[in-house]
């Protein structure tokens, strides 16, 4: 996966008890979450709120990798970033690591498409959008 671009948004958080499978780890599909999650904060952090009802992204294909487990009450990092966008679809990028000590736990390639949610209907990623998400050209 590329390096973390200097734009890339993070939040951390602290993995739940109810985050542990019967293994006694963070379960594959809490990862997949955390995915999601960061990948919505980053928008609602850059989308004017005037665009946030008009538009709204969904994911149409997770690649994601487990490198390492997560257990209940450790502070994870949560960092992503787009890598690209083309007609109405990004490609975004992101990693999980443990805060304490920067050890990669995870780390994904969604595939978004951008909808308009009253339609349904798949809209372009405009040029305005590319400079929201700091889309290198």
């Amino acid at each position: 996966m590329l390096d973390a671009p200097a734009h890339a948004f993070s939040h951390e958080f602290q993995v739940p008890d109810s985050a542990i499978d019967a293994l006694g780890h963070a379960n594959n599909v809490e990862y997949v979450r955390w995915v999601q999650d960061v990948a919505g904060a980053h928008w609602l952090s850059i989308c004017p709120v005037e665009f946030q009802e008009q538009i709204i992204w969904v994911v149409r294909e997770h690649r994601i990798r487990y490198l390492q487990p997560a257990f209940a009450g450790e502070t994870l990092r949560a960092t992503t970033w787009v890598g690209e966008t083309s007609g109405a679809t990004s490609l975004r990028y992101s990693r999980l690591t443990r805060a304490d000590d920067g050890v990669l736990l995870c780390e994904a390639e969604t595939t978004w498409v951008l909808l308009d949610p009253k339609s349904g209907r798949p809209v372009r990623v405009t040029a305005e959008m590319v400079s929201w998400l700091a889309v290198p050209r």
